[in-house]
């Protein structure tokens, strides 16, 4: 009787075993991927704890120009591009605290580009790419509080409630993307580059006006001022290299004002192009992005800046900072890749 009831028992275990196992993999292939905010979002959990000393935040201006494999390799920086594409103050405030549960960085970088551009209180442009990824929680349910209108939460949470329209758009990618992939995942840091090579107009801009930051940018970036001076992290603002426009620096100039009153650095890249050596005829993707080219000469740039802060080590060499090392060569096959192709 015992044997029977044990027979079963394990019968049991072994069906829910398979139909847990059944659904993980249904939910990896179906799940909505990309390297403008949803990978950088879901890379966040597959870090080592405690392991991250320089987090990078913002919009596509950070994933597309911040070359984490640069850094680490030139200065042993571990940092990770935690941002997605048009991403808004209000998401970024839910990403820091969402960040705070798995590491505790020593320097935050906040490119401020989004709110100098994007001024809409409800920005559906790019958002699904700033909120898939994201465990849920009720960090992430906050995070859409204040990101979505009440009558469209639906069309983006939850989650797996848009995998049905999937079904006619899976790639070889939807296919390499489980649990046993975890080396290559933590070897991932957010880092997404550009390939092309587009000429621009180098910006010539004089505007004094300090007007172009909305009430609610404006709420949202004195909160993460806040916050980050709670964690006793060293947050520093940026704009990261583009084609800047004078609406643009308008808001520059108001976000500078703000940085003043609150001890805290604003550092406008777009005035240190020939410091960074930066060429407008093939630094460029596109207007508003580096290319891979760009992004080296940024990302020393910026490396430069940070080692002078004696709170970020070199990690370089360190246990569990290997995961580093293999960014480094998955960056090296990318430009490899389009050198051949």
């Amino acid at each position: 009787m015992m044997r029977e009831r044990l027979k079963k028992n394990m019968t049991r275990a072994g069906f829910i075993l398979l139909l847990a196992l059944t659904f993980y993999l249904i939910a990896s292939i179906f799940r909505v991927k990309s390297q403008h905010g949803i990978n950088q979002n879901e890379g966040l959990y597959w870090q080592p704890r405690q392991s991250i000393d320089v987090v990078m935040m913002g919009s596509s201006h950070i994933h597309c120009n911040v070359n984490t494999g640069l850094l680490w390799e030139e200065y042993g920086i571990a940092a990770y591009d935690y941002s997605g594409a048009e991403q808004p103050l209000w998401m970024t405030y839910y990403y820091l605290r969402e960040l705070y549960k798995y590491q505790t960085p020593k320097v935050i970088v906040l490119d401020m580009y989004a709110p100098a551009r994007f001024k809409e209180d409800y920005q559906y442009g790019w958002i699904s790419e700033n909120i898939y990824g994201m465990r849920f929680s009720l960090n992430k349910l906050e995070m859409l509080s204040v990101s979505v209108e009440p009558q469209k939460i639906s069309q983006y949470f939850p989650s797996f409630a848009v995998y049905h329209s999937r079904y006619d758009e899976l790639e070889k990618e939807d296919f390499e993307s489980f649990f046993w992939d975890g080396e290559k995942k933590e070897a991932f840091k957010g880092y997404t580059p550009y390939w092309s090579k587009k000429t621009q107009q180098r910006p010539s801009i004089s505007e004094n006006r300090s007007d172009g930051l909305t009430e609610k940018s404006e709420e949202y970036l004195r909160k993460i001022i806040s916050y980050t001076r709670e964690k006793e992290c060293r947050l520093i603002l940026i704009a990261a290299p583009y084609v800047i426009t004078a609406e643009d620096q308008r808001t520059y100039n108001r976000i500078e004002k703000i940085a003043a009153e609150e001890g805290v650095p604003f550092i406008n890249y777009n005035e240190y192009y020939d410091e960074m050596g930066l060429d407008f005829s093939s630094d460029f993707n596109d207007e508003s992005h580096l290319n891979y080219w760009g992004s080296c000469k940024f990302s020393s740039y910026l490396g430069e800046y940070l080692k002078s802060f004696s709170m970020i080590p070199d990690r370089r060499g360190q246990k569990k900072y290997e995961s580093w090392d293999d960014n480094v060569e998955m960056i090296r096959k990318a430009v490899e890749a389009q050198t051949c192709s």
